[in-house]
């Protein structure tokens, strides 16, 4: 009993306090159009992503989150389409995302482009009082609940083969998710991103790529993240994160062929939760379908 309601009190923290706001990813360097709508096209292929995220293992109601996309060039052209996909679970509120990006490029210098992208997204919040505790859902005043609410973002994205440095806002516009009684208990504020990553070539073998995340919530702590990956043999990656103030983090990859490539993470908390919980696990597949395959000499490392 002491640990449901300690449960219950830390997801409430989280959601009040600390406003976690958009879902969060170890490996967001391979999830980049999730926050960054001018990353659609920049791989030069028609890419599809399918992540899976298992938060706090061993916390009743913790959050479960699944993302699909696929982005792709528009044949010749500068533009680059995207469509993504986000489930967000937690406890007795289910989040569903859908965006659509647009991207737009322009070469800045031999090795760099300059994409400009705008996202229009659909939210739907639902909370479902049925998989609250029949204590909580016998209050008459907590009723089930769904609100819709559109929003548009844009970014910027710099990139070579080598590098990248990019600037986001994916939610202009501020929304109340839920209202009790005239009040915003769960509001979606405004989230800015600035994303930037190297690859360092070691050796004909050895490729090192160190990356940061770094994210302004209006309310909330500054978040941080830090992450190496070494690749080798171009086929092979592990690496390791860090999340100021929040978890460390283990990750390894595989690149099964030139289109597919699987990854997955595990996430240790470094806060309080660590003494409540397993981990946090993640997992996701990237198919790719290059149509000027002849040009793809190696995989690209983001």
């Amino acid at each position: 009993m002491k640990k449901k309601i300690l449960t219950l009190v830390l997801m409430f923290v989280v959601f009040t306090n600390y406003a976690q706001q958009d879902a969060q990813f170890t490996q967001y360097m391979y999830n980049t159009i999730n926050i960054n709508p001018a990353y659609a096209g920049s791989r030069g292929a028609m890419s599809i992503f399918a992540l899976h995220r298992t938060q706090w293992v061993g916390i009743d109601g913790a959050p479960v989150t699944n993302t699909a996309s696929i982005n792709t060039p528009l044949n010749a052209s500068n533009l680059g389409l995207g469509v993504s996909i986000i489930n967000d679970k937690i406890g007795p509120v289910q989040e569903n995302t859908i965006s659509a990006d647009l991207s737009y490029s322009i070469k800045t210098s031999t090795f760099f482009k300059l994409s400009f992208g705008v996202k229009a997204t659909a939210n739907l919040f639902n909370l479902d009082i049925a998989k609250l505790d029949p204590v909580q859902y016998s209050d008459p005043s907590l009723q089930n609940y769904s609100n819709f609410s559109p929003n548009i973002g844009a970014g910027l994205y710099l990139h070579s083969d080598r590098a990248y440095i990019g600037f986001s806002i994916p939610n202009f516009i501020e929304t109340n998710r839920y209202n009790d009684n005239e009040v915003a208990i769960f509001k979606e504020k405004i989230n800015y991103y600035l994303i930037a990553g190297y690859v360092f070539n070691f050796s004909n073998t050895v490729k090192f790529k160190p990356t940061v995340l770094t994210k302004i919530v209006e309310g909330a702590p500054l978040q941080v993240d830090l992450s190496g990956n070494f690749m080798f043999s171009n086929k092979f990656v592990l690496g390791v994160a860090y999340r100021w103030s929040a978890s460390v983090s283990a990750m390894a990859g595989f690149q099964v062929s030139d289109g597919i490539y699987i990854g997955y993470g595990y996430d240790h908390e470094t806060t309080q939760l660590q003494h409540y919980n397993a981990g946090s696990h993640e997992i996701f597949l990237r198919y790719e379908i290059f149509k000027n395959v002849e040009k793809m000499i190696t995989p690209r490392f983001f």
